[in-house]
């Protein structure tokens, strides 16, 4: 046998054990989403690249001396040789013209000049920079087909006079593995960006071409500049472009870089009048009678070319996809804000007429309902705000088979139109269905285990159903630790958030939710609905979206005030929200039917559903977007468009969380916290919904989870300075 101490050992082993599986197991929920961030971020830090928005150096020195030229170098030919370590320059033969692009390709330019030079069977060079090889990889492969050569052009176009030899390698090897991936081919031909004559080579230019011929390159500039850059007119181009008394020519165009239209005019000029006058539009290696430039990638430098041209494409597509959705879900999460503000000023407007009524004042008594699991520590101030209401009411505890004493602790307080109904451990629907049969009042009211009510609370919840077409009310829950940075933000979100949408969609009849926290059903409802359903997770929502589709109306009042005790950690509100986030899509779901049906179900499905399904499930998917983009936007630019933009965004919510909070005669004070909460708290909801999401499709099943109550809410809007703090251990799918 096995003594104590080496049984406590073991024991504390075990513990290590499961609690080192448990920190591996943790780390899973953020697995999926960190991983589609970074993958997220990735391509956008690849779009970037290929758009010159990162590591691009747009720096232009100005002329220098050329002491350190070789004269023969400045005296000579546009092709420059310094391969062999001694520097030689080529000329192109007479009648022989070499039509040079740089920039390209351009999606819209470049086809337009390949398609003069075809027309008038000629041939030329394009000095391609990688970024646009990268992004039109289609072009270069038709530059190469329809017979032109390529040079290259640098990666993102630098002044290389500014770089290291590193740079230099590094703009060269991602030319060629643009070149590689687009068309299989690399090449040995380059011309240096902001080159023009060889007899403008300098002190700072020169060392680059020595070191380009090191690495085996011809470096190529020109004798003849048509200046097309400049947008001069077809004329200009034409002339600046002839060259003279039959001599052999270079001539510099551009592909690529603005606006080509005079470009591609000045073609269709210069092409068949040269053509008329003997001259032939040829490569550069069939003008110099050289071998092509051109060689076969094949190998690994093959698909690791072709790998990088698809991971570009992949990153302008998704990018594009979501900048197209994040401008979408933007116009419609704007459109929304604005038809809050109406909608809620005309909720307020109605509701807060001195004239209004529901009907006659209902003072009959009602049942309030008290679902509780492990609830010692709020079950106390609960009851008493209850008891201390203004409306006749009785009391059902539904004490779901709580182990630290809820129900004794209920029954030892003597209060008078106070029961207890006991079950065993069976969750929150089980135990309302409980409660509901042993009322005896046809209209009860639900509200939470750690929840306290003001003295008309109750009176307000209930006048409502004075007008018989309602069969249930959404009461105003409010956060009542807000104290801390957590329980501001949800204060913040709770007041915009819930009740700003709740005054809409009453006013649009397709309320989705009744808050667990403070609500009110008419009996006759529920029990035409069969009773709160134990099929998701969100029972409130659940029940809500099936009396809209019996035809029952659903309305918001705004003065039946609840304040509740929210999460106080990360922990405990991510499991909340991953609850919520999680069973409003199994609501959704379970009466996706109500789409395509008649009368009020159809009515509730095609305005209710759309609604709840885009800016509850969809939409929020997105929200990461604004971040990442503001992120890369101040890193990368345009920093001023991107900081305004996202101060704009920032100011259309703030005006409407103020209105919220003027609606709700609540502080403005706890709306400073607001930007950073849209910084973080957005991205904790974005995790919880995507892994509610990940949940939903992989078909898993989540169980009903017990927050941590701390009894903070012993009064309505007070918050307790002490702070008591058992922990009892969840059983099964405890209410919570």
């Amino acid at each position: 046998m096995n003594s104590p101490a080496t049984r406590g050992r073991n024991g504390r082993k075990k513990r290590k054990a499961s609690h080192g599986r448990s920190r591996l197991r943790l780390p899973m929920r953020y697995l999926l989403p960190t991983t589609l961030l970074v993958a997220l971020l990735a391509m956008l830090m690849l779009r970037g690249y290929v758009h010159s928005e990162i590591l691009a150096d747009h720096r232009v020195r100005d002329a220098d001396r050329s002491t350190e030229v070789p004269k023969d170098v400045l005296t000579g030919g546009p092709v420059i040789d310094a391969r062999s370590g001694e520097a030689k320059t080529l000329r192109i033969p007479d009648r022989r013209i070499v039509l040079t692009f740089d920039d390209g390709p351009d999606p819209v330019w470049t086809p337009r000049v390949l398609d003069k030079l075809k027309e008038y069977d000629a041939h030329g060079v394009f000095f391609v920079t990688g970024t646009m090889a990268a992004r039109h990889p289609d072009l270069v492969r038709r530059m190469v087909e329809e017979g032109h050569e390529l040079g290259l052009h640098t990666f993102n176009h630098p002044d290389l006079s500014h770089q290291s030899t590193a740079r230099i390698d590094w703009e060269l090897s991602q030319n060629q593995l643009a070149l590689a991936g687009a068309a299989g081919i690399r090449t040995s031909i380059f011309r240096p960006p902001y080159s023009s004559f060889a007899h403008a080579m300098d002190n700072t230019s020169w060392p680059v071409t020595e070191y380009i011929g090191s690495r085996g390159y011809l470096t190529v500039v020109t004798d003849t500049d048509s200046q097309d850059w400049k947008r001069p007119g077809v004329r200009a181009i034409v002339e600046r472009a002839t060259p003279k008394d039959g001599e052999g020519a270079i001539i510099l165009m551009h592909d690529s870089g603005g606006d080509r239209s005079q470009t591609v005019a000045a073609l269709d000029t210069l092409l068949p009048d040269l053509k008329g006058r003997g001259y032939t539009f040829t490569r550069l290696t069939t003008a110099l009678d050289a071998p092509s430039a051109h060689t076969p990638v094949t190998g690994f430098a093959l698909w690791k070319g072709k790998a990088f041209v698809s991971a570009v494409a992949v990153s302008e597509r998704i990018t594009g996809v979501l900048v197209v959705g994040l401008a979408v879900i933007g116009t419609l999460v704007l459109a929304r804000f604005g038809l809050m503000l109406l909608l809620s000023f005309l909720h307020a407007r109605k509701v807060r007429r001195q004239d209004f009524r529901w009907g006659e004042p209902l003072g009959r008594p009602v049942s309030v309902l008290v679902p509780a699991y492990n609830e010692r520590e709020c079950i106390e101030a609960t009851v008493r705000s209850l008891t201390a209401g203004e409306h006749p009411i009785e009391i059902i505890v539904i004490d779901d088979g709580s182990t630290d004493g809820t129900a004794d602790l209920v029954e030892a307080m003597g209060l008078p139109r106070v029961r207890v109904v006991r079950q065993q451990n069976a969750g929150k629907p089980a135990a309302l269905n409980n409660g509901i049969r042993h009322a005896r009042y046809d209209i009860v009211v639900m509200m939470d285990g750690d929840t306290v009510f003001e003295p008309a609370t109750v009176r307000e919840l209930v006048q409502p159903f004075a007008d018989p077409r309602v069969g249930a009310v959404a009461g105003n829950a409010k956060v009542g630790n807000r104290d801390s940075l957590i329980g501001a933000w949800q204060h913040i979100e709770y007041v915009m958030g819930f009740n700003l949408d709740r005054r809409m969609y009453d006013v649009l009849g397709c309320m989705p939710t009744i808050p667990g926290a403070v609500g009110a059903f008419r009996r006759e409802a529920l029990e035409r609905v069969g009773g709160m359903s134990e099929d998701t997770l969100a029972e409130d929502t659940d029940i809500t979206m099936a009396l809209h589709r019996d035809g029952w109306c659903v309305v918001y009042a705004e003065n039946a005030r609840a304040w509740t005790e929210a999460p106080e950690s990360v922990q405990q509100l991510w499991s909340q929200r991953y609850r919520w986030s999680y069973g409003t899509m199994q609501a959704i779901w379970k009466h996706r039917r109500a789409v395509v049906e008649r009368g009020p179900s159809g009515r509730f499905g095609r305005v209710g559903l759309p609604f709840v399904s885009l800016f509850m499930v969809v939409a929020p998917l997105l929200a990461p977007l604004i971040d990442v983009f503001l992120l890369y936007g101040l890193v990368f630019g345009p920093t001023g468009k991107t900081v305004a933009a996202w101060f704009g965004v920032l100011v259309v919510q703030a005006v409407c969380a103020a209105y919220a909070f003027r609606l709700d005669k609540e502080r403005m004070t706890h709306l400073l916290s607001l930007p950073l909460q849209q910084i973080l708290y957005r991205q904790l909801m974005y995790v919880v919904l995507l892994q509610s999401w990940i949940t939903a499709l992989t078909g898993g099943r989540l169980r009903w989870q017990k927050l941590r109550r701390t009894g903070a809410v012993e009064a309505p809007g007070g918050v307790s300075a002490q702070r008591r703090g058992t922990e009892s251990v969840p059983e099964r799918r405890p209410v919570g």
